[in-house]
């Protein structure tokens, strides 16, 4: 079994409408090969997709929002927000995230079943006609279906 790793958000965050991306690389630190990152996936799909496969496998996935930052100024605010939590952050190795291997009582967690391939198309039409429209950054777009 691999670990999956995302951020804690509260359930009103706008940052949960946003797309998400998965990057799954080496569990341990004796493989050596490069990251492979897949999406934009509606969120609940990224976190499917991502315990379907760490599930049978020892990888390390990383579940995480991508910004709609347009310009190099909003970009460089976020590199400086992130440098600011990191050195905040000295008691957790992850910051904000968390590593999402076991569930409260200790015990692996359950995968969900992942998203069908027509589901994640949908999925990724929705995020194109949402990034068509502009509206990623305000958090007020429909949600994905409940699976």
């Amino acid at each position: 079994m691999g670990a999956l790793v995302t951020l804690e958000l509260p359930a009103d965050s706008p940052t949960l409408d946003l797309p998400w991306i998965i990057t799954f690389g080496p569990l341990n630190d004796d493989e050596e090969w490069e990251p492979v990152v897949c999406g934009p996936y509606e969120r609940q799909h990224a976190l499917a997709l991502a315990e379907a496969v760490v599930a049978d496998e020892e990888l390390m996935a990383v579940v995480e929002p991508l910004q709609p930052h347009v310009s190099p100024d909003e970009i460089r605010a976020e590199i400086t927000g992130a440098k600011l939590a990191a050195d905040e952050a000295d008691e957790d190795e992850y910051g904000d995230t968390e590593l999402d291997e076991a569930d409260d009582e200790g015990g692996p967690v359950e995968p969900t079943d992942p998203p069908s391939a027509d589901e994640v198309r949908a999925g990724m039409a929705r995020i194109g006609a949402r990034l068509s429209a502009g509206d990623l950054s305000t958090g007020t777009s429909a949600a994905a279906p409940e699976r």
